[in-house]
């Protein structure tokens, strides 16, 4: 891991074709289980990044529950500031500590309009959200450890640059199916192989699925979690 940056976890929970959820975007693939365990992740960390689109589909609020632990600070990518008033994000943001990161193409009124909200805002990059200039920024307010939970859009930011040091994958029974829907990494992708992001198997744990999804008991399905990590 560089010196100049956090050390960035990815997770996530996929179908078994690589989805993060359904065409029509429902996403809800993790058990109570799993649950849990991204609680205790989250509450390990000192932030937590998304993307707007998350914010927009998901309406999380991205914080610890049903553990103990502190919650973690947390980093929306929104480059037009264009976060919705009305949000979870933004009606808890006085008691948990969040920043919304912008660009210089964010408008005024909307800018406006977050500043009414007591989050920090952090202008980072023209026209795209400069992911290697936040981080610096990032360790700089001594954020040493950074969960990415975003999108296929938000994952491939890390993902491109190769900034992903540790990816945490939670491995569901399902086949999601649609060329639309999103995967763990959308945008361009990688040309050829050897360029792509390489992170060595270090862990694999089996978890039964008490997803209340599941409404034929005859089948036992399985669920299981798999943890990757950079090799030093």
């Amino acid at each position: 891991m560089e010196s100049y940056r956090p050390h960035i976890i990815l997770s996530a929970a996929l179908s078994l074709d690589g989805k993060l959820a359904t065409r029509t975007r429902d996403s809800e693939l993790s058990t109570k289980k799993d649950k849990i365990r991204v609680y205790k992740l989250r509450s390990k960390v000192d932030a937590i990044l998304v993307g707007k689109n998350t914010v927009d589909i998901d309406d999380p609020l991205l914080t610890v529950r049903g553990v103990k632990g502190k919650n973690p600070i947390r980093i929306i990518l929104d480059s037009k500031a264009a976060i919705c008033p009305n949000s979870q994000i933004l009606r808890t943001c006085s008691e948990v500590p969040t920043i919304i990161v912008v660009t210089k193409i964010a408008k005024k009124k909307n800018l406006d309009k977050l500043k009414k909200f007591p989050v920090t805002i952090q202008v980072c990059g023209n026209h795209r959200i400069n992911i290697k200039k936040l981080l610096r920024i990032l360790k700089e307010k001594k954020i040493k450890n950074l969960l990415v939970e975003g999108g296929g859009i938000t994952n491939w930011a890390f993902v491109k640059e190769n900034l992903i040091d540790e990816a945490i994958i939670t491995i569901t029974p399902y086949i999601l199916g649609g060329s639309s829907s999103p995967t763990l990494v959308d945008g361009k992708g990688f040309s050829i192989i050897k360029k792509s992001t390489k992170l060595k198997l270090k862990k694999t744990t089996k978890m039964k699925n008490d997803n209340s999804l599941d409404i034929d008991s005859k089948f036992d399905f399985q669920m299981a979690e798999a943890i990757f990590k950079r090799e030093n």
